[in-house]
């Protein structure tokens, strides 16, 4: 696979493909973005004019340059030269399958075509291409341009050279890649996102606290410690001089009863209707765009 790269195109310029160029920018490398959206340039300028700070505070690299970016609504046209694919459609399997099929018809072999699906399996949205083996999950958390995980997947079809040149550019442009060794639906982090907010929307439902004490017991509380370690690593240290061996001795037997006492919800109209209330007095009158730029 190709090992000098230059030139990424981002392919689907919605919030993800703008967060995505605008970090793509700050490593010194060419983008070519595209979208349907007449729409979509106006917003990869805002983004990438709102984040440029941000990054030059985060280290961006000397010769970065916030302009470097061509837009070119057709996605054929906009891979031509291109030595890395990001490729951030919508999530929908009938949208990116195609898509991905003509990118890669006009590709050469060597380069790899990275998908930021959160959730579709790479051996599903390259089965019309004609070199699968180069398709791989780039799968980024957002906003890309701040948070460094990226979940790399090559499933049943994708080549070990593919899986590790996608590896090593996100290791090149300061991320932290992680190479799943197989593939299941929501990749490995949006898994256990979804696991905690089950029983989060659970609590909830059962009256047991409010969404705001709900988050709140997230982010004052273990999220600290997640920022830092994991949940192995975490235990490993609740497990005192003993580690996680000690843990599973004492504390597993607490924990397995807790297990079979989470919920299953059922997020109906009411519960919906719960839960969109909670967050906007959670919100306390701070509109989206205010809290992402609180959270950023």
């Amino acid at each position: 696979m190709r090992a000098e790269i230059k030139r990424v195109a981002v392919i689907g310029a919605g919030t993800i493909g703008a967060s995505w160029t605008a970090w793509f920018l700050s490593r010194g490398l060419t983008v070519v973005a595209s979208d349907p959206s007449p729409e979509a340039p106006a917003l990869i300028r805002r983004m990438v004019e709102n984040a440029w700070p941000g990054l030059a505070q985060l280290g961006a690299v000397p010769d970065a340059d916030p302009a470097n970016w061509t837009f070119e609504p057709d996605p054929v046209r906009a891979v031509q030269g291109a030595d890395f694919v990001q490729e951030s459609a919508p999530e929908r399997l009938m949208v990116k399958q195609p898509l991905l099929a003509a990118i890669d018809a006009v590709l050469p072999a060597d380069v790899v075509i990275a998908s930021s699906t959160s959730g579709l399996m790479a051996s599903q949205l390259s089965a019309s291409c004609a070199h699968p083996e180069r398709v791989v999950i780039g799968h980024p958390f957002n906003p890309p341009h701040l948070i460094p995980l990226v979940e790399v997947v090559g499933g049943a079809k994708a080549s070990a050279e593919a899986v590790a040149a996608a590896m090593a550019f996100y290791r090149t442009i300061g991320k932290h890649p992680i190479a799943l060794a197989k593939e299941v639906p929501g990749h490995l982090a949006n898994r256990l996102q979804a696991a905690l907010w089950r029983e989060a929307v659970h609590l909830v439902a059962e009256g047991v606290a409010t969404v705001a004490d709900v988050d709140a017991a997230i982010s004052e509380g273990p999220g600290l410690r997640w920022a830092l370690m994991g949940p192995h690593l975490t235990f490993h240290l609740a497990g005192g001089e003993g580690g996680m061996q000690h843990f599973l001795d004492h504390l597993l037997p607490a924990m397995r009863g807790w297990w079979a006492d989470l919920g299953r919800p059922d997020v109906d109209a009411a519960l919906g209707a719960a839960l969109v209330a909670g967050v906007a007095e959670e919100a306390a009158g701070r509109d989206v765009r205010a809290l992402a730029a609180a959270r950023d």
